[in-house]
């Protein structure tokens, strides 16, 4: 589906705003399992039943008439590409944006909302505000725990996660995907009040 005639049915469907729930990682199966994949692994589990669209830079799916998911195509630090590509075609507001990225800052399986912010040094997050021109898009972090080592980061972001860590990221990608949905119906505020303390 070509980016005109997504944006000509959008304009038929909808008869309110366009949210969209973005997913970052690096696509292919070399990088599927890996801690930086989260991201996609919360919009694949909410869009597993629909059909996905490709554009240029990012594929996409409607979850409904007014929330659609996306998946950018490019590599982690271009994902911004895809991003401006969903807010361009649905005429999108930054603050209905919702971005999910993996975070080594926070405790393995805890999430944090946030209505804006910095990237914080994640490259995702960084080409997102570069195409947006401003940080003012809301973001849901997963943690997945730090490196014992800090100059290995690449190599623990890029990696998968332990044996013993999977029964933890599963829980807490269910608990983003309820979370990403709460932001969508119910707003910014009761998802961080209802996500954030756990």
């Amino acid at each position: 589906m070509s980016a005109a005639d997504a944006a000509a049915m959008t304009k038929k469907a909808m008869s309110r705003s366009v949210k969209a729930i973005v997913g970052l990682g690096n696509p292919g199966a070399r990088y599927a399992q890996t801690r930086h994949n989260v991201g996609f692994w919360v919009v694949d589990a909410l869009g597993s039943d629909a059909p996905w669209h490709a554009f240029e830079f990012c594929t996409w799916c409607r979850f409904s008439d007014d929330l659609v998911l996306v998946k950018p195509l490019t590599y982690m630090n271009k994902s911004g590409l895809g991003v401006a590509e969903i807010v361009r075609c649905f005429q999108v507001a930054r603050a209905d944006v919702l971005v999910v990225v993996d975070d080594v800052h926070i405790d393995l399986g805890r999430l944090r909302f946030r209505r804006a912010g910095s990237h914080g040094g994640h490259n995702g997050l960084r080409s997102v505000e570069c195409a947006l021109g401003a940080a003012d898009f809301p973001r849901l972090r997963i943690g997945v725990g730090q490196p014992a080592r800090l100059d290995g980061m690449i190599d623990y972001v890029l990696g998968e996660f332990t044996f013993e860590d999977r029964d933890v990221i599963t829980d807490a990608v269910g608990q983003a995907v309820n979370g990403a949905l709460c932001w969508a119906r119910e707003g910014i505020e009761l998802a961080m009040n209802r996500y954030n303390a756990r």
